[in-house]
């Protein structure tokens, strides 16, 4: 309850960092439980800084040893699982629920050091929530047995625990990586997670074994689905990768040849190729105009759950090659004016640089898009697909008893007063918010948890094939 320093600063093309200007805040002095709507001058430069401050009592945070584990507790536990009981589900709805991780150990660790040794700790982000072990140094299978308990936000994030060997004033070293996400967590359960590279998509050297508990409230968990999601404090700066960039192409090109197909598939039907699946969606069809009434959308839909969920898709994404050939750039040699050419030169680059992980950042976002709804109805994530399947027999029975009129006039009075009633409500879409907690393809492959055998690590591998 002190000053918070704010500093703005500025980045260009060539991911150049200019401090702008600085301001300060005396949070004791704000109210608690308030939004508190700031206008602060910069100091050092022209310009202020609009802020939304809202101060809130954060609790669940903690750091522990085994000895001390808040859910080893019984009459603790049964506290906590009161406060997310379904009777509390009105109360508090940021407070989804808790998180309790007991970091273990780790085995068979990559040697970063010289030595042939490494000096591991291990950090554990959830959302924004970011907390680390002890360093345990000249050591490849590291013992912490530390328990880290986090508040629960959303209970669709991703729990990340990396492990890092620590190198002094110099940045750390990765020695592996594994994503949870929380709905796949078995309560009380050790469990030895296969370390992961840095993009989540093969197998590294070692492995950490953790041990979680997880209590949440599932009204509350639903509530949070169709609000914004929190977005992440640190900034993720994602690089222009080939690799990256063919496999969004591909993953384009895939959903774009689904729909391409089922448009091939209906003129089909026009154009009588199968006179018998012609003539049964001629049927189909004028039985549906005749009888459609406004539910049966919402109707249609369940039952694609239903029948995915009876015939559940077989098989897992595929890993995506890389085809793409890599391309050279010629620099010109010019003799008057070498130096102001090759900045020119420099400067193309960055913007075809940035044109293209524009590109890729599109071709991902549309990838994502189009898998996110397949995954819905593929029951993917089972907690996801059961609160759609709600919502559409909720709106099925709803628009089959209430008058389509009342249902927009409803909801355009509360699209109309919703900034009356809160000023400072961010508009969002409902849809958007649900399906941005469904994971992608790549994301699938991310979360995946690899099985431990004694020929996962690729440098083994590279070894035995000497």
């Amino acid at each position: 309850m002190g000053i918070l320093d704010i500093e703005v600063w500025g980045k260009d093309s060539r991911k150049h960092e200019e401090r702008l200007g600085t301001c300060k805040v005396d949070i004791g002095a704000l109210p608690l439980r308030q939004a508190n709507c700031l206008e602060l001058p910069l100091e050092s430069c022209l310009g202020a800084l609009l802020m939304l401050i809202t101060l809130t009592p954060c609790t669940g945070v903690s750091i522990s040893d085994l000895c001390v584990c808040p859910l080893a507790d019984p009459s603790e536990r049964k506290q906590i699982a009161q406060r997310y009981c379904l009777q509390n589900s009105l109360r508090d709805m940021k407070d989804v629920g808790i998180l309790q991780v007991k970091v273990l150990k780790a085995v068979d660790l990559l040697a970063a050091d010289f030595s042939g040794k490494s000096d591991p700790f291990c950090l554990l982000e959830l959302g924004n929530d970011r907390l680390q072990t002890h360093t345990i140094y000249k050591n490849l299978n590291p013992e912490w047995n530390k328990v880290f308990t986090f508040p629960i936000k959303d209970i669709h994030d991703v729990l990340e625990v990396t492990v890092f060997d620590e190198d002094g004033d110099k940045p750390p070293d990765f020695l592996g990586k594994v994503a949870i996400p929380l709905l796949s967590i078995r309560d009380g359960q050790p469990n030895c997670y296969v370390l992961k590279n840095k993009d989540l998509e093969q197998a590294f050297k070692g492995a950490i074994y953790l041990e979680m508990d997880l209590i949440y409230n599932p009204v509350k968990a639903s509530i949070r689905t169709f609000t914004p999601r929190e977005k992440r404090f640190v900034e993720d700066s994602r690089k222009l990768s080939k690799k990256i960039l063919s496999r969004d192409v591909d993953r384009v090109k895939r959903i774009t040849m689904a729909m391409w197909n089922t448009i091939q598939f209906l003129k089909s039907c026009f154009q009588w190729e199968s006179t018998l699946r012609s003539t049964v969606a001629f049927v189909v069809f004028v039985v549906t105009v005749w009888n459609f009434e406004l539910y049966m959308i919402p109707l249609a839909l369940l039952l694609l759950f239903i029948y995915n969920f009876i015939t559940p898709t077989k098989g897992k994404v595929g890993s995506i090659q890389d085809s793409q050939e890599s391309t050279d750039i010629e620099e010109e040699e010019v003799e008057d004016d070498k130096e102001s050419e090759k900045k020119g030169l420099i400067e193309r680059i960055y913007m075809v640089q940035d044109i293209v992980s524009t590109v890729q950042n599109i071709l991902e976002e549309m990838a994502s898009f189009g898998e996110r709804i397949k995954n819905t109805f593929n029951w993917t994530v089972p907690f996801l697909s059961f609160l759609a399947c709600l919502i559409l027999a909720v709106a099925t029975i709803t628009l089959y008893f209430i008058p389509l009129r009342y249902i927009i006039l409803i909801w355009g009075i509360n699209k109309f007063t919703k900034k009356l009633r809160n000023p400072y409500a961010i508009d969002n879409n409902e849809l958007l918010d649900f399906l941005s907690r469904v994971p992608s393809d790549v994301q699938k492959v991310q979360y995946a948890e690899l099985k431990l055998c004694s020929s996962q690590s690729p440098l083994r591998k590279k070894r035995s094939a000497l």
